[in-house]
């Protein structure tokens, strides 16, 4: 976690390598110096997206990551305020598992196309219709969902959390191309639904094919919420941090990574000897966040995020159960 306390004058430190100077002073500045002191004030901390744009993954963030390293950080952080610089179901996720925390959202309609997709009372039919056979959960679900759900997973953790079931059979919501991506992976049948990513659904295996051609050499890595047919055509599918992991570790010369921009972006400035090629895909929801809503949220410590008590103790032993297995 970085120092809350950090002078603001070093700001720009955190940001040098991402955002040109001349920017960050007209359109950033004032309002991340001012957050700064709000943090202090506030007793606060931001959690942010890999998917935020590089003047708040890099610039006021205390902790980023993917939802996993999110909802884990959400239980360690030693504040009072959680700001939530992603999308509502995230904020949500860091509530049940801080219920004692002030959780606010910098933007309450920063949605979802996933959480959106289904609600409870679609989960409760299908589990009408396949009685006995276990739900595991997308993280990217409204609470209420979650409530009625065995287990919750991320794209990283999928496949260990339905491994870990022991079963041959389940049902595993509201992604149906991460469903198929993971099914492909296990062997384990998978009942599923058809929601999908807004971002992630767009990508096609052309797209994939003119990248290779007109970059030889290039590594691509997609994320399990696209298609199927699209991983067939990547060298490896994989969570965001699973993509960061992989270029920490083979710092491949020339690589695209097949999901939002700003992931693509936020390497690069952590990796400048990676050739980035950047097929961009845009979510509209993660844009929603910006450092003057950050400001806002703080000064006036709003939007709260509140869950209704019944629906949140069952919602937290979905995520617990998660948690658990990571």
């Amino acid at each position: 976690m970085t120092d809350i306390a950090i002078r603001p004058d070093a700001l720009y430190d955190r940001v040098r390598h991402a955002v040109p100077r001349v920017e960050w002073d007209a359109s950033f500045a004032d309002d991340a110096e001012a957050i700064v002191q709000l943090k202090r004030e506030r007793n606060a901390v931001i959690l942010a997206h890999n998917y935020q744009t590089p003047e708040i993954f890099h610039g006021v963030a205390d902790v980023v990551g993917d939802s996993l390293a999110l909802a884990r950080e959400a239980q360690a952080v030693d504040a009072d305020v959680i700001v939530l610089a992603g999308v509502h179901f995230m904020a949500e996720t860091a509530k049940l598992l801080n219920p004692g925390k002030t959780v606010l959202i910098p933007d309450p309609e920063a949605g979802c196309s996933l959480a959106e997709s289904i609600t409870a009372a679609d989960v409760r039919a299908l589990k009408a219709a396949h009685p006995g056979v276990p739900v595991v959960t997308y993280v990217n679900t409204s609470a209420a969902v979650k409530a009625e759900s065995d287990v919750c997973c991320t794209s990283g953790n999928a496949v260990k959390v339905i491994e870990s079931l022991g079963v041959e059979r389940v049902i595993m919501i509201p992604d149906e191309y991460l469903a198929q991506n993971i099914a492909a992976q296990t062997g384990v049948e998978v009942i599923t639904w058809p929601g999908h990513c807004e971002v992630h659904e767009r990508f096609t295996p052309a797209d994939i094919r003119g990248i290779r051609d007109a970059n030889p050499g290039v590594v691509v890595l997609a994320h399990p919420e696209c298609p199927p047919e699209v991983v067939a055509e990547a060298d490896l599918a994989g969570s965001t941090a699973q993509m960061q992991a992989y270029v920490e570790q083979r710092a491949p010369r020339r690589l695209a990574l097949i999901t939002e921009c700003s992931m693509s972006d936020n390497l690069a400035a952590l990796h400048p000897q990676v050739e980035m090629i950047r097929p961009c895909a845009m979510c509209p929801h993660m844009k929603r966040s910006t450092l003057a809503k950050i400001r806002h949220s703080l000064e006036t410590m709003t939007t709260e995020v509140t869950i209704e008590p019944a629906v949140a103790d069952r919602a937290r032993a979905s995520v617990d159960a998660m948690l658990a297995l990571s």
